[in-house]
């Protein structure tokens, strides 16, 4: 039971919480920074090619932060 304590628990949802957090304000800028809407893009015309870039971007943001966090 050394492995499940409670402060080692409380640490690793913050910081998951925090990552997220870091993560959608990091994808927010980068849709404000750009010169179209991301999201409709994406959504609404169903941009394949944009997609893949925004999923290699996504990657790209959540490996630095997971880098940050640990």
């Amino acid at each position: 039971m050394d492995i499940l304590k409670l402060d080692y628990i409380l640490a690793s949802l913050i910081y998951s919480l925090l990552g997220v957090a870091v993560f959608w304000v990091a994808f927010i800028i980068i849709d404000k920074i750009t010169p179209y809407d991301l999201w409709k893009n994406l959504v609404e015309e169903r941009n394949q090619a944009l997609a893949t870039v925004v999923g290699a971007m996504c990657l790209g943001i959540a490996i630095i932060v997971a880098s940050a966090i640990h």
